[in-house]
C-alpha cells in the first residue's frame, strides 16, 4: 500500500502539466468514455463498486479485480452518436504469479471519412479514424485493503497520422470489515504522449483525473448507494460567465456549492434479487456542460437495469448526454468456469 501511494505522488511530480487537465484539453481524451452499461446507468462512473460478479469494475478501478472473477470474460458495445461507436472486451484469468490479472481491448471507431482537398475538393478517397488502448490489469490484497495497476499502452491513428502514448490506472479500495461499505482512490490516466502525430510537434498532455469514491449497501434494505467525486486536481470546472444584469459586464463565477457538485456522480442500485438489479445516476457536471437554458429536460441523469440468465449477466445503461439523444451502452459478461458465484 505504501509503494501504491508513493507511486501516486511520484506521478504527480513526473507530470505536474496532467493534474491540471479536463476533457477537451488533451489528446487521446477517449480514455475518458464510460465503457459499461452499470457504470454509464450510475453517472458514469464509480470507482467503490464491490461485486465480484461484475470484472467490468476493475476498469474503472484496478483495485476491485477480484480473485472470484477468475475466468470471467466481458464484452460491451456502445452506440455513440454520428456513426461513432467504441467498445471494452476483458477476461480475468489465472496465473502461478502472486495476486489477480486481466486483460482487455479499449477501442473507439470514428467511421469512415471522405478525403478533399484544402479548398473543399473532394478527391473520391477515403479514410478511417481509431484509437486502441490496451489494458494490463493486476490487483492485490492486504487485509482489508486492495490495490492495483492498470497499464494501458496506447495507439491513435487518424489517416496518416498516428501517435503511440502510455497511461496507468492507479487504484486503492478499503472495505469495511462486512464488506457493505467500500471506499476508494483512484489515479487514472497517469502518462504521456510517446511520439507525436507528426514530426517537430509537441508531446500534449493525456486526461488524468484524480477521483475519490465510497459506496455503501444498505444492511436492511435491497440498495446500494455510490458516490464518485473526480477531477480532484482541479478544483472550478466552470469558467466564469458573463453578467451583463448591470450597467457593467463583470465575470461571474459559480458558488462552492455549485463548484462542489461538478465533482460529484451520484448512482443508486435497488437489488429486489439476485438475478435482476435496478439503477439510476446523475451527473451534474455533465447537465451543466451539455444542457440548453431553453429546455434542460433530463440532461445529465441515466437509468438502466441488469439480469443473470445461467451463466450470462446482461446489462443495459442508457444516459442522456444532450437533447439530441441518449448513449445507449449493452454489456454482456459470461463466467467461463462452472457458473457465476454470489458475493
Amino acid at each position: 500500500m505504501r509503494r501504491l501511494l508513493f507511486l501516486i505522488i511520484l506521478q504527480a511530480i513526473i507530470f505536474p502539466r496532467a493534474f491540471s487537465q479536463i476533457g477537451g484539453e488533451s489528446t487521446y481524451d477517449f480514455l475518458t468514455l464510460t465503457n459499461s452499461a452499470r457504470m454509464a446507468a450510475l453517472g458514469g462512473n464509480q470507482i467503490a463498486i464491490n461485486d465480484s460478479l461484475d470484472l467490468n469494475v476493475s476498469y474503472n478501478n484496478p483495485s476491485l479485480l477480484r480473485p472470484e472473477m477468475k475466468n470471467m470474460l466481458a464484452l460491451n458495445y456502445v452506440d455513440y452518436f454520428a456513426g461513432v461507436n467504441y467498445g471494452y472486451a476483458a477476461y480475468s484469468f489465472s496465473t502461478p504469479l502472486p495476486g489477480n490479472f486481466a486483460v482487455g481491448m479499449h477501442y473507439i471507431n470514428y467511421g469512415k471519412f471522405i478525403e478533399a482537398l484544402p479548398n473543399g475538393e473532394r478527391t473520391g478517397a477515403t479514410f478511417n479514424a481509431a484509437e486502441y488502448a490496451l489494458n494490463i490489469i493486476w490487483s492485490h490484497e492486504y487485509n482489508r485493503f486492495t490495490y492495483g495497476i492498470n497499464l494501458k499502452p496506447i495507439l491513435s491513428s487518424f489517416e496518416s497520422y498516428q501517435s503511440i502514448g502510455f497511461a496507468a490506472d492507479l487504484g486503492l479500495s478499503y472495505f469495511s470489515k462486512n464488506r457493505q461499505t467500500v471506499a476508494a482512490l483512484v489515479a487514472r490516466n497517469i502518462g504521456t504522449q510517446i511520439t507525436t502525430y507528426y514530426d517537430g510537434a509537441e508531446r500534449e498532455s493525456i486526461p488524468f483525473d484524480l477521483q475519490f469514491g465510497v459506496s455503501k449497501r444498505l444492511q436492511h434494505a435491497p440498495i446500494r448507494l455510490a458516490a464518485t467525486l473526480q477531477h480532484l486536481q482541479k478544483w472550478d470546472l466552470a469558467k466564469p460567465v458573463e453578467d451583463n444584469s448591470g450597467t457593467t459586464t463583470v465575470l461571474k463565477e459559480e458558488n462552492f456549492t455549485k463548484k462542489f457538485m461538478r465533482h460529484m456522480v451520484l448512482g443508486v442500485e435497488i437489488l429486489p434479487s439476485p438475478n435482476f438489479t435496478i439503477r439510476a445516476g446523475y451527473n451534474h457536471q455533465i447537465r451543466q456542460e451539455l444542457r440548453l437554458d431553453e429546455k434542460m429536460s433530463t440532461v445529465g441523469f441515466s437509468w438502466g437495469f441488469g439480469f443473470r440468465i445461467s451463466r450470462f449477466h446482461i446489462n443495459y445503461g442508457s444516459a442522456r448526454y444532450h437533447l439530441a439523444g441518449a448513449s445507449n451502452i449493452i454489456s454482456v459478461a459470461l463466467n467461463l468456469s462452472d457458473g457465476f458465484r454470489r458475493n
